[in-house]
């Protein structure tokens, strides 16, 4: 079974809409985009050079395949996350598209949740979803999701599409990596663990 992996930028109140730009999502009127530029140092580039580097399978959803297939391909050939991301396997989840450009992509066809858990029992190394804000709640909705790699960044829009919204299922996870940049943007790395687990605390409880 193929490890899948969300990693996405994610303000400290939970938006993940637009962080790259003012024009890349203003759906429902957004107005922060780009709010994660001022915060990018050498340090998050190196985080995400490596992330990057160890997938070996990327999955997108239309609105972000669309940005990627506009900007990666422009990348120097000495740039290692263009070089990998032009390279390695793309599967796309999209209603709209009936074409896919970008070398190496393949439109997955059907039900999204469906072939994603297709996907995921074929043979190959670790798949990557970046962005792909409205794939990741079909994904999380259908437990597809075995590690998030959030890197929080100190802002708060207080808007937006946020990355655990309505239909997220009841979840353990286990932290298992974390870290802070310089510009005190938080790495967190979670996996996928069990059932949610449920106590009570207080004076008349013993707990503490």
């Amino acid at each position: 079974m193929r490890k899948l992996m969300v990693t996405t930028f994610v303000s400290l109140d939970g938006v993940m809409q637009g962080p790259g730009g003012p024009e890349e999502d203003r759906d429902g009127g957004f107005e922060h985009g780009g709010w994660t530029v001022p915060h990018f140092d050498q340090h998050l580039m190196r985080v995400m050079t490596a992330l990057v580097g160890r997938g070996d399978a990327l999955l997108l959803g239309r609105r972000t395949y669309e940005i990627f297939a506009a900007a990666w391909p422009l990348a120097p050939a000495d740039d290692p996350i263009g070089a990998k991301l032009n390279s390695m396997p793309k599967y796309v989840a999209s209603r709209t598209l009936d074409r896919v450009a970008w070398q190496n992509s393949t439109l997955l066809a059907g039900d999204a949740a469906e072939a994603v858990a297709e996907l995921k029992r074929g043979e190959g190394g670790e798949i990557q979803v970046h962005g792909s804000g409205n794939l990741v709640q079909t994904l999380i909705e259908h437990d597809l999701v075995d590690e998030f790699h959030l890197l929080v960044f100190p802002v708060l829009l207080g808007s937006g599409k946020r990355l655990f919204a309505k239909g997220t299922i009841p979840a353990g996870l286990r932290l298992v990596d974390s870290a802070t940049s310089g510009s005190g943007v938080i790495e967190a790395t979670y996996e996928r663990q069990g059932k949610v687990e449920y106590g009570a605390m207080g004076p008349e409880t013993g707990n503490w």
